[in-house]
């Protein structure tokens, strides 16, 4: 992320310094383990892998062969450790006399509710931590069995091991006064075939990872480095970057008043830092545009609660940072884009950025604000304003005319509630987009749940004095957050919001997790001719 501009905020005088992005090379080889040299060969191994025969020795031929080879020393290990090869688990071993430093090990998840996608990237974490704590600067995985990977996943299984080896080996310490070395180089993955389409298809990995590293980037910058200014500048960067097919657009206050946004500015109107409503437009390169799509994401750089202030001990205020992680996967989405120029789709991604804060211009309790649609809103929670923003987006998006617009948004506590800190909530009143977004999560292993669009429900969103409330008190808060936005989209443009208010931050490790970037990705290809 920049570390300098007009926009930047100088509360602190904290700036982020420039820190090494992990540059892992990776290559899928079909070759016998035991003739692979490097720093660290490590082993994904199941509870089953680890069964043995009546003889003692391994029943599989991989850990049968190494086991030989090491005398029996790797039973040993195995007993004295306790590795049953459980989700978690690890052991290293330093080796002397092979073609290897260290051997690892690596428990395997048997999940049946995770996805093959979601198993293997975890695979790839665990290889991370490994290959972080031995300093190698070479590793190489491979799996004890691929007996259960059907041929038309391998590239799938090769692509989460990469993903998720650049992100558990990545470290965000722009914000700390000393960074720590990276030393891992290169990786080969052994067993799940080799070739160009291997070759693209981990290329096309190292893409997706450097949008999430960036994804969660943005979510980590603290609100007096990371301001609305500096998030459309953010953008713009991307645009710069990949000008043969990106165009930026930045609307100022003044631009967005003529375009009658009064539901996004109202929520603006407190803050020092001004709202910039981002407009980044991906065109393919020969020109040739099939479908027009758009991505929208919720964009508070902070959220205070405004008037309605977040209080108390489960209030979250200080992780209210986050509340543009939906912004930071459709950005983190566009940087893929740019690298891999998918053919056929224009894609509009629309960030209506801003501060909910609070002064003597702010929002009230009991205000109207109007909408760029005409329709008008009686606010009577003014931290349920992520919807306000993203009314004017959505309306915008519409008038793009677009075909498909897929919004994200850290909008409500209510759907962490329902479904928990690892899964999203989808709404959309379209069951092909659905289809198209539950086929994309599948390759990515990014967790989604449909939950209605209960139209009985909005009764409780009625207003006596606007065409609407903001809020329609506790029940059912997620649902009715989406029947709101519901309001702000043609008829007859097919729109899914999603609602990753849990996943987009960890809150165990206290850092963001690029939620949402693969699965926007995927479902742009969808979409590409």
């Amino acid at each position: 992320m920049a570390s300098g501009g007009e926009g930047r905020a100088t509360l602190g005088l904290t700036k982020p310094v420039a820190i090494e992005v992990p540059q892992v090379s990776f290559s899928a080889k079909e070759i016998d383990f035991a003739e692979w040299k490097g720093d660290l060969l490590t082993i994904a191994v199941s509870e089953k892998d680890i069964s043995k025969d009546e003889d003692s020795k391994f029943l599989n031929s991989i850990l049968k062969k190494l086991d030989g080879q090491l005398n029996g020393l790797l039973s040993e290990v195995l007993i004295e450790e306790d590795f049953k090869g459980k989700n978690g688990q690890s052991v290293v071993l330093r080796l002397p006399g092979f073609g290897f430093k260290r051997l690892g090990l690596v428990g395997v998840s048997q999940s049946t509710s995770s996805s093959l996608a979601a198993i293997h990237r975890e695979i790839g974490e665990a290889i991370a931590a490994a290959a972080k704590a031995a300093h190698a600067s070479s590793a190489a995985i491979i799996l004890a069995s691929t007996n259960g990977i059907l041929d038309e996943f391998k590239l799938t299984v090769a692509s989460a091991i990469s993903t998720g080896i650049v992100l558990g080996y990545y470290e965000d310490n722009r914000y700390k006064s000393e960074s720590k070395k990276f030393y891992l180089k290169s990786v080969d993955i052994i067993g799940l075939g080799s070739g160009p389409e291997f070759d693209k298809k981990l290329k096309y990995s190292n893409a997706v990872s450097s949008g999430i590293i960036f994804a969660k980037e943005l979510v980590n910058s603290p609100a007096n480095v990371l301001t609305p200014a500096i998030l459309a500048e953010e953008a713009s960067k991307i645009a710069s970057t990949y000008s043969d097919v990106f165009t930026a657009k930045i609307l100022d206050v003044e631009q967005c008043t003529e375009l009658k946004m009064g539901s996004y500015l109202g929520v603006g109107a407190a803050s020092s830092n001004p709202p910039h409503f981002i407009h980044l437009c991906y065109r393919p390169p020969n020109g040739d545009v099939k479908t027009k799509i758009a991505i929208v994401g919720k964009g508070l750089t902070f959220d205070s609660g405004g008037y309605n202030l977040k209080v108390g001990p489960a209030c979250s205020i200080d992780t209210m940072k986050f509340d543009m992680g939906g912004s930071a996967a459709a950005f983190g989405a566009a940087k893929v884009i740019g690298q891999i120029k998918p053919p056929g789709v224009e894609v509009h991604f629309i960030v209506a950025a801003c501060e909910n804060m609070i002064s003597g211009t702010g929002m009230r309790p009991g205000d109207i604000v109007t909408a760029s649609n005409g329709k008008t809103i009686e606010v009577n929670n003014t931290d349920a304003e992520g919807r306000l923003t993203l009314a004017d987006a959505l309306v915008y998006a519409c008038n793009l005319g677009v075909e498909k617009i897929v919004d994200l948004a850290t909008l409500t506590g209510a759907c962490i509630v329902a479904l928990g800190p690892s899964i999203a909530g989808i709404f959309t009143p379209n069951d092909e987009l659905a289809k198209e977004i539950a086929a994309a999560s599948m390759l990515t292993g990014e967790k989604f749940w449909r939950l209605p669009l209960e139209e009985s429900y909005w009764e409780s969103m009625k207003s006596s004095v606007a065409d609407m409330a903001n809020s329609g008190g506790r029940h059912g808060g997620a649902i009715l957050a989406a029947l709101f936005l519901k309001q702000f989209v043609d008829e007859k443009v097919q729109w899914m919001h999603i609602d990753v208010a849990g996943p987009v931050w960890n809150d165990k490790k206290r850092i963001a997790t690029g939620f949402g970037v693969s699965t926007l990705v995927e479902w742009v290809l969808k979409n590409s001719s």
